[in-house]
């Protein structure tokens, strides 16, 4: 799929639903849900940004992820369970040239364990292989976020390998790791297993 085509997809992103979540676009109504996750330190360890300082802070991201969506620039669904937003889910960018795209995903740590986060990555991929028309989606994890890993095995991602001391972040280097699948392979683990 081209960028144009992604584009405007993004600009009104579909809704998804799986057996238990709806997956919709973000809402500036949703800063009190999401500040709940995002301003804790456990939460972001393994991400690039750091906590929310306050709702307000949240509620601006929000107003700002609103744009963002309006130039069909911003990839990311809300991952609902029964009308309240528990984390995010979507594609954090597109390789268009090499028809592949990377995924990233965060939970409100008060629904993990529950199945939640590989039900609506799975979903996301989906979407990724038959709608958007992918060969390839990937996912990248800090060094030490095990359970991130284990998200991205469960989704029938191969481990590829870690690129040591590549990134510097929050004043420090950090090594990556790296998962993927092709359309070919996880459509023979998720279509074919059915």
């Amino acid at each position: 799929m081209d960028k144009e085509s992604t584009v405007r997809i993004f600009r009104d992103p579909p809704v998804l639903k799986t057996e238990r979540l709806i997956l919709r676009r973000m809402l500036r109504s949703d800063a009190s849900d999401m500040f709940e996750y995002a301003r804790l330190p456990e939460v972001t360890k393994y991400l690039l940004w750091e906590p929310h300082l306050n709702e307000k802070y949240t509620a601006r991201y929000l107003s700002y992820i609103q744009s963002q969506y309006r130039a069909g620039e911003f990839y990311d669904w809300a991952v609902t369970l029964n009308g309240k937003m528990i984390g995010t889910c979507g594609f954090t960018e597109f390789d268009h040239k090499n028809n592949s795209a990377e995924v990233g995903y965060v939970l409100n740590p008060a629904f993990h364990h529950r199945g939640l986060a590989t039900e609506a990555l799975l979903r996301i991929m989906c979407f990724g292989f038959s709608v958007l028309g992918l060969h390839r989606i990937e996912a990248k994890f800090m060094v030490g976020n095990d359970e991130s890993r284990r998200v991205m095995e469960r989704v029938g991602m191969t481990f590829e390998g870690v690129a040591k001391d590549s990134m510097f972040v929050k004043g420090h280097y950090v090594s990556v790791g790296t998962c993927a699948v092709t359309k070919d392979d996880f459509l023979n683990l998720f279509i074919k297993a059915e």
